[in-house]
Parts: structure tokens; sequence; C-alpha cells
């Protein structure tokens, strides 16, 4: 344990986002956006995305992992009250083996079968564009340059499913004011490292998802420098494994989940708004804002609630409600208080 007051035992006060117990339901059926690939002219068409069953990934060990484990490692935090949510969390099995990582593959399970081999040592992220002053972060520098702490966020997918993830790392805008961001700012926008050989989906249009490499997203410089706005380094108090964005992710708990990018390489500064992948591949399904909301909904489905990934199994889970903006509306919506967000999605 970490000392200096670094742990918060209990809950001190109720966080705005509070997640009651009952809401995090069993896992059972979700969206799988192989589906929506398909329906992208890049497999067969279909018109509406069916909810898949992912049976039995959560209890199997892929060969890679056992021939080439890569090995997480203990990381000291705070636990500040506020980005504490009531038991249960999503099973750290669960987070780990069910991503959306098309760098390694577009199956809920392909990230942890086939990252396990992935190299983050040496690792750097820059921070450049509009700043008074570039940084360039090293892998040991990731973990040790700020106090890091524990956030426990709702993940939500667009494909309608959620998880209860507890990350740990630290404010994207402690950052950006260390890197001075400048008056006439307006966008961050961050790169996901490319890097074929370790990635297959790099490599592969078909299990790459289509996407045009590398992986790209945005915020404005107002979410970026949002309280929540949270670069993660770690999960249930481990350094990231590689299927879940090591060494580096980005964290928006109000947004999407695929505006979360992972492997980060670049974070650069900028005065228009740049562009984001999902955007590029499909603009009619994945606007730039890519805000949580249940009155929007997907093209092909509807975005009212969502299935909870949690302990259980198929005949268990239950569908909830889906809130704006995941359930962080007190903390956000002034963000948008002059943007129609059903134009701007």
């Amino acid at each position: 344990m970490a000392g200096n007051k670094r742990f918060t035992k209990g809950i001190l006060k109720q966080a705005p986002w509070h997640l009651a117990d009952n809401q995090v339901t069993p896992e059972s059926v979700f969206n799988d956006r192989r589906n929506i690939v398909k329906a992208l002219g890049l497999g067969a068409l279909g018109a509406s995305l069916p909810g898949q069953v992912q049976a039995g990934i959560f209890d199997l060990f892929g060969e890679q992992q056992a021939k080439n484990p890569f090995t997480t490692q203990g990381l000291q935090y705070a636990t500040p009250a506020k980005f504490v949510l009531p038991s249960p969390k999503t099973p750290e099995d669960k987070i780990t083996r069910h991503n959306n990582f098309y760098e390694f593959g577009n199956s809920k399970s392909d990230p942890y079968d086939n990252a396990q081999g992935f190299k983050v040592d040496p690792w750097t992220l820059t921070i450049d564009g509009l700043v008074d002053k570039p940084i360039t972060l090293d892998l040991n520098e990731l973990t040790t340059r700020f106090a890091l702490e524990e956030r426990t966020y709702r993940l939500r997918c667009v494909e309608a499913w959620s998880m209860v993830v507890p990350w740990v790392g630290f404010s994207l805008a402690s950052l950006l004011k260390q890197a001075g961001v400048q008056s006439n700012a307006t966008h961050i926008a961050f790169e996901t490292l490319f890097d074929p050989d370790q990635m297959p989906g790099q490599k592969s249009r078909l299990m790459g998802g289509g996407i045009h490499y590398p992986y790209v997203e945005g915020l404005t410089v107002a979410e970026a420098m949002n309280d929540l706005s949270f670069l993660a380094v770690g999960l249930y108090g481990k350094t990231l494994p590689p299927q879940n964005g090591a060494p580096i992710r980005l964290v928006v708990p109000w947004k999407y989940g695929f505006k979360s990018i992972k492997s980060i390489v670049r974070i650069r500064v900028m005065d228009k708004q740049p562009p984001t992948s999902w955007n590029q591949l499909a603009s009619s399904e994945y606007g730039f804002y890519a805000n949580v909301n249940p009155e929007v909904d997907h093209p092909r489905w509807s975005q009212a609630s969502e299935r909870s990934i949690g302990e259980g199994g198929l005949f268990s889970a239950k569908r909830i409600p889906t809130q704006m903006f995941n359930g962080y509306a007190d903390s956000v919506a002034d963000l948008y208080k002059n943007i129609d967000l059903r134009k701007f999605y």
C-alpha cells in the first residue's frame, strides 16, 4: 500500500454520477463491432446489429498468452472520494478479455489473444503543437511525473454494452497545463502507435476493421481540460495490459468508448478540429463529439439502453437505461449548452 493518506476507505461524499448496485447487471448479449464493419461494406451487409453471445471467452487462456505473457506491475495511487463508485465493479478478467482494439483484431477476444507480446519499453509520449513547452515523457515518467489516483468510471460502448472500470492515472488537464496550452488553441488531437509488425490489425484491412491507421481521436480544449478527462496508465491497481491500451490511454467517461484512444504516442494541441478514425470511416454513424445520448440513436440500433457487463451468466442479465452523458451530466453538460447535440452527435 502507498503511504501518506493515499487510500480512501468508503465513500465520504456520494459522487453525482453514483451508480446503484442493482444497476450493474451480469453480462449477456451485446453488439459486436464486427457487424458494423460488415455493414460498412467489408463483409456481408446487414440492416441492423444483432446481439452477439460471447460464450466462454472469459474462461479460456489464449495459447499466445501462455507462451509470451505480458507482465503488469503494481502502482501506488490515491483514491479521491469523489471518484469512488460503489461495488460491484466489472470483474477484472472481463475488462481484460472483452475489448475493442482493432489494431489487434475485430473480435472481442482478439486483443487479449493477439497483444500479449506487445512491447511498450521503450515508449515515448510527445505533447506538442500550440504549447509553450513541448513535453516528451518516457515509460517511467508516465507513472512517476504526476501523482496517480484511482477513478472508477462507467464505460459505455457505442455498441450498447457497458462496464464499470477502476482506472489508475492522472488528469489530462495536469499534463496540458505543464505544457502550456496557447490562447489560440481550440482542439487536442491524439494518435495511437503505428507499428504493423506488432499490431496485426494495422497490416490487414479485414482484421483491422478497414480503419485508416494510425488511429486518431480528438477533443475540444474545453473537454480536455474538464476534470473528468483522464489519462489511464493502469486498471485494478496495476499497469495497463496491452489489450486495454498499454502503456497509456485516454478515458473520457461521458463519451462513447471509441473516443478513449489507446496506446497513445502523441498529443497535439491545434487551432482546428482534428480528424478522428471512426468519423473518417463512417461519418453518418460516428460524429466528432460522440457524447453518450440515449435520445440520439445510432442509425441502425437504439442507444436508449445498454447491457452492463458484470458477474453472472447469460440468463441473469438485465438491460438498464442509458443515462445522458453516461451519468456525468452535472460535470459536463455546460460544455454543450449552446450546441445542438442531435446535429453535432
